[in-house]
C-alpha cells in the first residue's frame, strides 16, 4: 500500500473529496472524506463520448472523416462558412473544429433562447482551418454525441447502457440532457468515484472486461495518444495527455481518472477544488512517487 499521509494533509486544503490507486489489478489506496454517491464528473463526461464514438465508428454507424456539412446537412446555416465546410467529425473529438472560443458552457446553457443547439452551434463563427489551432470548446464533443443518437436512434445514456454501462456494472447513470432533450455530451455526467475509477480501469486494460472487448484496441490507443499540440503535453480525442507519458478524463474541479500505462496503474479522484490543477499536481507529485 502507498502512504497516503501527505496526500490526506493536502486534500482537505484542495477539497479533494475522494482518491482510489489501483496498480497491477490490485487496490493500493484510497482516500475518502465522505460515503459514495454520484457527483457531476463534468467535462470527464467527454471521455465517454470519445468511447460511444469509437463503438459507434466499429459499428459503422459514422466515419471520422465525414464531413459536417454531410453529417449535419439539415442543421447548416444559411451561409455556410468555408472553414465549417472542411470540418469533419474527427474535428469534433480535438478540439480543433474550427471556431475561436468555448461554446455551450456551463456559466451560458441556461441562458440561450434558441433551444436547438445544433443549429446554435453550427451558427458561430468559424475563423480557424478545422485541424489547426486547439480552442477548448463544447461544440464539439456536444455535436459528437448528438450524431451518435441520431445513428443510433436512441439518447447516448442508453446507446452506452448495453455496450458499456451495463459490463461495467453501473447502473443507468443520469446524464444533463439539452432543451430538446438529447444527452450533453460536453459534461453533466453523473457517476461515483468508484465508477469513474472503472471507466478509467478498462481504459488501462487496451477495453478489455472480463472476457469482452468493450471498445476495440485501435480506438483506445488512437484516442487517447497525442492528436493535436495544446501548449502542454498534447490532448487526443476528448483525452488530455499528462506528464509520465500519462493520459487522463479530466472534469472541472478536478475530477480526474488518470492512468499510467507504464507504472499499470490508475489514480481517479473527485473534487471540489477551485485551485486549478491542485489535486492534479498532488498526484504527480506525492502518488506518482510511490507507484
Amino acid at each position: 500500500m502507498i502512504d497516503l499521509r501527505e496526500f490526506s494533509d493536502k486534500a482537505e486544503q484542495d477539497r479533494c473529496l475522494g482518491l482510489i490507486v489501483t496498480q497491477n489489478q490490485k487496490e493500493v489506496g484510497r482516500y475518502l472524506s465522505e460515503g459514495p454517491c454520484r457527483r457531476n464528473i463534468y467535462s470527464a463526461s467527454k471521455s465517454f463520448t470519445s468511447a460511444a464514438v469509437g463503438i459507434a465508428v466499429k459499428e459503422g454507424l459514422l466515419a471520422l472523416d465525414e464531413k459536417l456539412t454531410d453529417a449535419f446537412s439539415e442543421d447548416l446555416p444559411d451561409r455556410v462558412p468555408d472553414n465549417l465546410e472542411k470540418a469533419t467529425v474527427k474535428d469534433l473529438l480535438t478540439m480543433c473544429l474550427g471556431q475561436d472560443k468555448g461554446f455551450l458552457m456551463g456559466e451560458d446553457r441556461p441562458y440561450y433562447t434558441e433551444r436547438d443547439w445544433v443549429k446554435l452551434s453550427l451558427r458561430q463563427s468559424f475563423p480557424y482551418q478545422p485541424g489547426t489551432r486547439f480552442v477548448y470548446n463544447n461544440a464539439g464533443p456536444y455535436l459528437a454525441g448528438v450524431l451518435v443518437q441520431r445513428r443510433a436512434g436512441c439518447d447516448l445514456v442508453h446507446y452506452l447502457y448495453p455496450r458499456l454501462f451495463e459490463p461495467l456494472g453501473m447502473a443507468l447513470p443520469t446524464w444533463e440532457a439539452d432543451p430538446l432533450g438529447r444527452t450533453f455530451g460536453a459534461g453533466g455526467l453523473f457517476l461515483t468515484l468508484g465508477e469513474l475509477h472503472t471507466f478509467g480501469t478498462l481504459y488501462l486494460q487496451q477495453g478489455f472486461w472480463k472476457g469482452r472487448q468493450l471498445i476495440s484496441r485501435e480506438w483506445i490507443s488512437e484516442s487517447t495518444r497525442k492528436q493535436v499540440d495544446n501548449g502542454e503535453e498534447g490532448y487526443g480525442y476528448l483525452f488530455w495527455r499528462g506528464k509520465y507519458d500519462s493520459f487522463r478524463a479530466d472534469g472541472k474541479y478536478e475530477q480526474y481518472s488518470i492512468i499510467f500505462p507504464e507504472k499499470n496503474a490508475v489514480v481517479t479522484t473527485v473534487a471540489e477544488s477551485r485551485r486549478p490543477r491542485a489535486v492534479l499536481t498532488d498526484v504527480y507529485d506525492l502518488i506518482y512517487p510511490q507507484l
